[in-house]
Parts: structure tokens; sequence; C-alpha cells
């Protein structure tokens, strides 16, 4: 069946309207980042660059890297975004763009998303890397599709109980990376664990300014949440989106963070910008072998 105009809206030239994307401008492996600053820091790498495009905050360049055609995308800030770039990826591989039908042929992206993060745990120093096993989705924008067949409902239940969590901000959910793409990149000096994704930056990540929150003690029963030997390990904003519509649509997904705080110490890096690059540059290689 066709995909109406309204549904998924192109821009004059035939791309997708948010990414300003063909299909042809993308490659199959592509690495997120949030700040559109950050692109060319990834593509400095590069041994050439054949594509550069920029709509909003969505900045996009696909170039060569030790032989490897790799596609570098910023998402912005948030599950909000997520949304919207997942799913015109999967429209640029997974529909013909001019026939608007779906594909008889399904494409599968790798994503990985290198992103920075606070630590939870003490134990998670600052500099350190951590790889997200588990997305725990606070933000309830993944509730808008039907994830039961992806979620991990045991660990959802007992988060659930822990927290003693207020249903009328919606039900977290729990899903679990790229076992692919897991493997490819693990390594003994990477932190594993739950990366929990927040909707917002201050109240949903119990930040106080002016405003109370809902549950001042969320953070600190995050801190001792424990499944099955899995601990909360860091709290961003767009890991577990990134995890659920992957998994829905068919994509493996990974997401990897720079500690560059420690909200348990109250520390925090003196050279964040070094421990970016060290992710960059170590997720780079893994990518090409």
């Amino acid at each position: 069946m066709e995909i109406k105009q309204s549904e998924l809206i192109l821009n004059p030239d035939g791309s997708v309207y948010h990414l300003n994307l063909k299909p042809e401008n993308i490659a199959h492996d592509i690495i997120f980042v949030g700040d559109q600053d950050r692109v060319e820091k990834i593509t400095a790498h590069f041994d050439s660059i054949e594509f550069t495009t920029q709509k909003r905050e969505f900045k996009t360049q696909t170039g060569i890297y030790k032989g490897k055609r790799l596609t570098v995308q910023s998402t912005g800030i948030g599950p909000d975004n997520i949304d919207i770039v997942i799913n015109e990826l999967d429209a640029l591989v997974n529909i013909d763009l001019k026939t608007r039908q779906p594909k008889k042929e399904f494409t599968s992206l790798n994503i990985v998303r290198i992103g920075t993060s606070g630590s939870l745990q003490a134990d998670i120093p600052v500099d350190s890397f951590v790889m997200s096993q588990y997305g725990l989705g606070l933000d309830n924008m993944l509730r808008s599709y039907l994830i039961e067949e992806v979620s991990e409902y045991a660990m959802e239940e007992a988060f659930l109980n822990h927290t003693k969590w207020d249903i009328r901000k919606g039900k977290p959910y729990v899903i679990k990376c790229s076992e692919k793409l897991e493997k490819l990149i693990e390594t003994d000096y990477i932190h594993k664990g739950i990366t929990a994704t927040a909707g917002g930056f201050y109240g949903p990540q119990g930040r106080v300014l002016r405003l109370a929150i809902q549950d001042a003690e969320l953070n600190n029963k995050m801190d001792i949440f424990n499944f099955n030997g899995k601990r909360i390990t860091n709290l961003e904003m767009e890991t577990a989106a990134i995890y659920g519509l992957c998994a829905l649509l068919g994509h493996n997904a990974l997401s990897l963070n720079a500690i560059i705080a420690n909200r348990a110490t109250g520390t925090f890096s003196d050279d964040p910008y070094a421990a970016v690059n060290k992710l960059i540059e170590y997720t780079l290689d893994k990518l090409v072998k």
C-alpha cells in the first residue's frame, strides 16, 4: 500500500523532510552524535568526505575511514528527535521514495551512538567508557508504538516496584542492545550496564532549580537498582529510544558514552574533550574491523 504524502513527507528534491537526505547519501554503518559540532570531530579522522548536508540540528557527513564507508549523523537532544532520525533513516533504505511502497528486500543498518554522560555509580569514574547493554526509557515516547515483543518485561516490572514509580508519568520500558554490535565493540575496560533515558534534562533527571520535582528520591533509588547483577550506570536522553526503534524496525544499535561527570562523587573530567576523542578513535577502529 502506498504511504500517504502526509505520513512520509519529502522535500521538493525528493529527500526526506527533516534530514534532507536521499538514499545514496548514507552508508549502512552510521555513527550518531547529539551535538552537530561533534560530527566534524569524528569525520576529521576520515580519509575522505563525499557528502555533507545540514537542516536544523540534523547534520550529516558520509565518507571513508580506512577503506570503510561510514555516515556520521547528529540527532540533537532527546527521544523526540530520535523518533524523527531513525524513522527517516529507515525510510531511506526500506521504502522506495518514488513509489512510496515498502521495498521487498529489507536493509538493516548498524547504528552506534557516541555520547557523553554522567555516571550514577561511584566506581565508574570520569574519563571511563560505558556501554549500554540495556536502555531504560523514562521518556514515554516509545509507548506510542507496539513494543511488547522487544521489551524486557521482567526488568521493567522490577524497576517499577523498586522505585514505586508513579504511573501517571507513563510506564518505563527496557530494550536490549544489539548483541552483534556489543560483541564487535566490547573490551575488558568498558563498563557495562543499564542506561536510563530521560525525557528532559532538569526535573526528569532529578535536577532542582526553582521547581520541586515529583520524586526527589528517584536518583537515589536508581543508584541502588539491581536486576540480576545489572545496575543503572548512567543517565542521558537518547539511548532507550534508539534501542527501541531499532529493535522494532530491525536495525542494530549500540550506545557508548564517555563519562565526563560522576554524580555520585560530584566530580567532573579535567579534559572532557580528550575523553570523547579517545572514545571516537576507539569506536572507529572497532567498526572497520
